[in-house]
C-alpha cells in the first residue's frame, strides 16, 4: 500500500459519520469492515458529484422583472422601451460615473442614434426576416418635403398671433390683435364662427382634447372658453392673472388648463370651476411659452429670462431648469409627441431640441430669422407611412420673420423645405393630418391664415384659392391690409 492510499485510508477512518447517511443504531450494529466498505463506496460515488448551489439562478438586478426602472441599466432599458409610453420620463436615471459611457462628451453620431431610437416608437411592426435570408437594406428617407398652398384665409383685421388645428383636424381656429377668434372648415376653407368677447388682442389658443371647446388667452388678462357646437361662450371667464396671458395648454383629460403670463407666473386651472388650483412663481421675466406632456404628468415653461423649466403637474415642483450659456430670451416650448424631448425657440435665431432628462441640447436648428417676435412651431412626420425607413422621418417646423416657413429633419438638421407664401413675419405654424393627407396651417402679420397640403412630386400644381371674409366685413378687411397697422403686445414680444 503506497503513501497516497494509506493517507486516504486514514482520512476515511477518522471521518465522523454523517447523520444523513445513517442513524446511531445502524452505526452501532455495523461492523468496522462493513462500515469502512460502505464509506469507500460512498467516496467513490462522490468523485463525479458536483455540489448544487442553494440558489442556482440567483437573480441579478438587471434581470429583474420589477417595474422599478431604477433596477435596470439605463442603456438596456432605453433600447428595450421603444413601444412603451411610460409617464414622466424625468424620473428615469441619468448615467453615472462608471456606467457604460460618459454621455457628456458623446459624439454627434451617438446623439443621432439616440434621437432615431427615441423618436421611432413603432418598431414592433418591423417584419422579421426569414432564417438564412439577409434582411433588405432600409430605404433612405426623402431629402425634401413638398407642401403646397391650398387656401389663403382672410377675415382678420389685424395681425394674427396664433392658429391651431382641432384634435381631429376638421377645423382651424385663429386669433389675433383684432380680439376675435375665427373658426374655419379645413376641407372647404369656409368661415364657420366668429367669436367676440375679449377686450384686447388674443395671443394664444388651445383646443380641448374632445374638440368641443376653444380656450383663448388675451391681453385683457383673462382666459375664455368657446363652444364650437353651440357657437356660444362659456358663462365664466378665467380671471386671476395680473398681466397679458401669453400661452395656454390643456392637459390630456381636458380637466386642467395651464397658462403662462406676462406677470411671470404659471397658473394651473380647474376647468370646471374656472379657478386657480396652483400658482407657480416660475420665472423672473414674462412667461412666453407653455406646454403639457402627452400623459399630463409634466409641464414645461419658458420666459424672457432665458430659462426653460420642467414642472411636476401634481406637486408643482420644478424638476429641471434648462439654460444655454448666452441665455437668450426663450419664447416658445413644445414637447415631442413621445414626451422625451423639448423644442425651445429663442431670440437668437435658434430652435434647440433638449433631452431634458439629461439637461442637454441634442440638436440646434438654424436658418430662420427670429430676433424680435415670439414665434411658435411644432413637430411633424413625413415620408410614406407604409415604408420603414432607415431613420424615423420626423421634422421640426417654425415660422420666420422674413415670411418663410422652415422644416428641418430632426436627425440631420438639414432644411427639408423652405415654404414661401406669407408676405410678413410668420408667427405660428401647426401640423395635422386629415383623410390621410398631411396638412400644415400658418398665420402671421400679413393678416392671412394659410393652409398647406403635402402633395406628391408629380402632382400638377394648382393655383391656391383665396377665401375672403364671409361675415360682411369684406370692405373693412381689404382696407386694413396694411403691414404698418398697429401691433399689440399679443404679437410683439421684442426684448427691451
Amino acid at each position: 500500500m503506497d503513501h497516497a492510499q494509506r493517507t486516504r485510508s486514514r482520512r476515511e477512518e477518522t471521518r465522523s459519520p454523517s447523520p444523513i447517511d445513517s442513524s446511531t443504531d445502524e452505526l452501532a450494529a455495523a461492523s468496522d469492515h462493513e462500515e469502512a466498505q460502505r464509506r469507500r463506496q460512498s467516496w467513490s460515488h462522490s468523485k463525479n458529484f458536483t455540489p448544487r448551489r442553494a440558489n442556482p439562478k440567483k437573480r441579478r438586478f438587471d434581470d429583474s422583472e420589477s417595474p422599478d426602472e431604477l433596477t435596470v441599466d439605463p442603456e438596456e432599458y432605453w433600447s428595450a422601451s421603444h413601444n412603451r409610453r411610460s409617464p414622466s420620463p424625468i424620473n428615469r436615471p441619468t448615467p453615472t460615473e462608471g456606467s457604460h459611457e460618459d454621455r457628456s462628451g458623446e459624439s454627434d453620431e451617438y446623439a443621432d442614434n439616440r434621437v432615431r431610437n427615441d423618436m421611432n416608437d413603432d418598431r414592433s411592426d418591423t417584419p422579421v426576416p426569414t432564417a438564412g435570408a439577409a434582411p433588405p437594406p432600409p430605404p433612405p428617407k426623402p431629402d425634401h418635403l413638398n407642401y403646397k398652398e391650398k387656401y389663403a384665409l382672410k377675415a382678420h383685421l389685424r395681425g394674427i398671433s396664433t392658429v391651431q388645428f382641432s384634435p381631429d383636424c376638421t377645423m382651424i381656429a385663429s386669433g389675433g390683435s383684432d380680439a376675435v377668434i375665427k373658426v374655419w372648415d379645413t376641407l372647404t376653407g369656409n368661415l364657420i364662427y366668429t367669436f367676440e368677447g375679449h377686450l384686447a388682442g388674443i395671443s394664444t389658443l388651445a383646443w380641448s382634447p374632445d374638440g368641443q371647446w376653444i380656450a383663448s388667452g388675451s391681453d385683457d388678462k383673462t382666459i375664455r372658453l368657446w363652444n364650437v357646437s353651440t357657437g356660444r361662450a362659456h358663462t365664466k371667464s378665467f380671471i386671476g392673472h395680473h398681466n397679458y396671458v401669453y400661452q395656454i395648454a390643456f392637459a390630456p383629460k381636458g380637466n386642467i388648463l395651464v397658462s403662462g403670463s406676462y406677470d411671470e407666473a404659471v397658473f394651473i386651472w380647474d376647468v370646471r370651476r374656472a379657478r386657480v388650483m396652483r400658482s407657480l412663481p416660475a420665472h423672473s421675466d414674462p412667461v412666453a411659452g407653455i406646454d403639457v406632456v402627452h400623459d399630463g404628468t409634466l409641464i414645461v415653461s419658458c420666459a424672457h429670462d432665458g430659462l426653460v423649466r420642467v414642472w411636476d403637474t401634481h406637486s408643482g415642483q420644478c424638476l429641471r431648469t434648462l439654460v444655454v450659456e448666452d441665455n437668450p430670451a426663450a419664447t416658445c416650448v413644445k414637447f415631442s409627441p413621445n414626451g422625451k424631448y423639448i423644442l425651445a425657440w429663442t431670440l437668437d435665431g435658434c430652435v434647440r431640441m433638449w433631452n431634458y432628462v439629461e439637461s442637454r441640447v441634442v440638436k440646434t436648428f438654424q436658418g430662420h430669422v427670429n430676433n424680435k417676435y415670439s414665434l411658435s412651431g411644432c413637430f411633424g412626420m413625413y415620408g410614406s407611412p407604409e415604408v420603414r425607413y432607415s431613420t424615423p422621418p420626423c421634422f421640426a417646423v417654425s415660422g420666420s420673420e422674413d415670411g418663410d416657413i422652415l422644416c428641418w429633419d430632426l436627425v440631420g438638421k438639414n432644411i427639408l423645405q423652405r415654404i414661401k407664401g406669407h408676405t410678413d413675419a410668420v408667427l405660428c405654424v401647426h401640423t395635422g393630418k386629415l383623410n390621410g393627407k398631411r396638412l400644415m396651417v400658418s398665420c402671421g402679420l400679413d393678416l392671412t391664415v394659410r393652409l398647406w397640403e403635402e402633395v406628391p412630386e408629380d402632382t400638377h400644381e394648382e393655383i391656391p384659392q383665396s377665401i375672403p371674409n364671409t361675415d360682411g366685413d369684406q370692405a373693412m378687411a381689404d382696407a386694413s391690409l396694411d403691414p404698418s397697422a398697429e401691433i399689440t403686445p399679443a404679437q410683439d414680444v421684442m426684448m427691451t
